[in-house]
């Protein structure tokens, strides 16, 4: 088996792949960009043969190939029939964001010669499905900026060692779905709700004035020392089960008083153990976007 760590950068055009290959090249990595499938088993192989940084690799490949990307399953399955070990990581997004992108770097989508942008991910989206099904992770960027998604490549693949699991602590509201990665997810949706208080309504769980409120009740006080005790007993069950990276999601109903508010705490005392933790609030500013049409729990 080869020692070499190679992670395949692959997904929906404007996912933010070429924001992701920037990172991991700065976190060491020899990086290479829309890398025609068949050649992927001939670049692993210089890898493995190079000494230095060619040992953590990633590669872009994706439907800018053309009719060469139809031949990444054949690639794949050379690639472990020569005994190499890969990671694929898949990045999607929604089709609104999707179309906002393009419009606003007016760049064209490989699949749309004529413009049709929507028909154009559509037709992606399927010919991706496949490959999608075979990703070891799967980012969706549709709330992420640039940064966050830096943030999210540096806590997934950025300890060379492998010494310290990486977590992602994700704020969410229910009413806007589940996050597809999440390993564990906690309901905070019983705590007394900062919405329904009008000085507070309109901020969210990163102001003092909301975190003041959350954590001032006797129920919040005591639900955080069951949670902190349960995550400090579960954290090395996971390190030593090899686990290296973990998404525990928070939500209450909208996704921006009570889950932001104990997600910053959650985070912060994982920080405080040793852990490396990035702290994405996921839709706290959808309810912001969707104010005044219809005030909502949140």
């Amino acid at each position: 088996m080869s020692s070499t760590q190679l992670v395949i950068v692959t997904g929906l055009s404007g996912a933010g792949k070429s924001e992701a290959i920037r990172s991991f090249e700065d976190l060491g990595y020899f990086c290479v960009d829309n890398l025609p499938p068949a050649l992927i088993p001939k670049f692993a192989e210089l890898c493995a043969h190079s000494e230095g940084r060619a040992h953590r690799a990633a590669l872009v490949t994706d439907i800018r190939g053309g009719k060469f990307f139809d031949s990444l399953q054949d690639a794949l399955e050379e690639l472990e029939r020569k005994g190499f070990t890969y990671e694929i990581l898949f990045l999607e997004a929604s089709d609104a964001a999707l179309v906002r992108r393009f419009k606003e770097t007016r760049r064209r989508h490989p699949l749309a010669p004529d413009g049709d942008i929507v028909s154009a991910i559509s037709e992606e989206r399927s010919r991706l499905e496949e490959i999608r099904g075979r990703a070891h992770r799967i980012v969706d960027t549709s709330a992420m900026t640039p940064r966050e998604l830096r943030a999210e490549i540096e806590a997934a693949y950025g300890d060379p060692s492998g010494a310290s699991i990486a977590v992602t602590v994700v704020t969410f509201g229910f009413k806007h779905g589940l996050p597809l990665d999440a390993d564990m997810v906690f309901d905070v949706r019983f705590l007394p709700n900062p919405h329904y208080v009008e000085k507070l309504r309109h901020l969210t769980g990163l102001d003092g004035a909301v975190s003041e409120y959350v954590f001032r009740w006797p129920v919040t006080q005591r639900y955080m020392e069951k949670l902190f005790d349960m995550v400090g007993f579960l954290m090395p069950q996971f390190v030593a089960e090899g686990k290296t990276h973990l998404v525990l999601a928070v939500g209450c109903t909208g996704g921006q008083h009570r889950s932001v508010a104990i997600g910053e705490s959650l985070g912060g005392y994982l920080k405080d153990l040793g852990y490396r933790v990035r702290v994405h609030h996921r839709d706290i500013h959808r309810a912001a976007s969707a104010r005044p049409a219809q005030e909502a729990a949140t």
